[in-house]
């Protein structure tokens, strides 16, 4: 099937997403407090982002939660279509399926606790950075990235 790798990246990232949200969040414990994973670059500290990523555009009402909603799925839906309609690469599938995986991922989030639950914070070379973000900020910035970098390419 032509569209495998991109349902599996899907899949991937979404679930790879909630997993670690569930271990760190529910399991580990973050919000009792930080922990050091590999101090400073890697901390795992507790978030709820009610906006987009970084926490930017804030909203604390149901109707942002409903748009955020919204444009996550219009978008995850934009990309399936562009995808469907050319002749991707393998690579771009992959990456269209992570971009739409952690899309999907936050959409959950957003479902189940109306927020975004974050816990990865990097800070590196005595710049503390205040921002935390999750593997599907990763997934969908990769995903991006990649749909720009391989798209034209000859499809695999």
């Amino acid at each position: 099937m032509r569209y495998r790798p991109l349902i599996w990246a899907a899949l991937a990232a979404t679930l790879i997403d909630q997993i670690s949200k569930y271990l760190v969040v529910h399991v580990m414990r973050v919000a009792a407090g930080d922990i050091d994973v590999l101090p400073p670059l890697l901390v795992f500290k507790y978030g709820e982002n009610r906006g987009i990523n970084f926490g930017l555009f804030q909203g604390n009402t149901e109707a942002a939660r409903w748009v955020l909603i919204g444009i996550s799925v219009a978008i995850s839906v934009g990309v399936l279509i562009w995808l469907i309609r050319s002749t991707p690469s393998k690579l771009m599938m992959i990456s269209g399926g992570l971009l739409i995986g952690g899309a999907i991922g936050n959409v959950v989030d957003r479902l189940l606790y109306g927020y975004v639950l974050d816990f990865l914070n990097m800070s590196c070379c005595g710049i503390n950075n205040p921002f935390v973000f999750n593997l599907a900020d990763v997934f969908i910035f990769a995903g991006a990235i990649g749909l720009v970098l391989f798209e034209g390419k000859k499809p695999s």
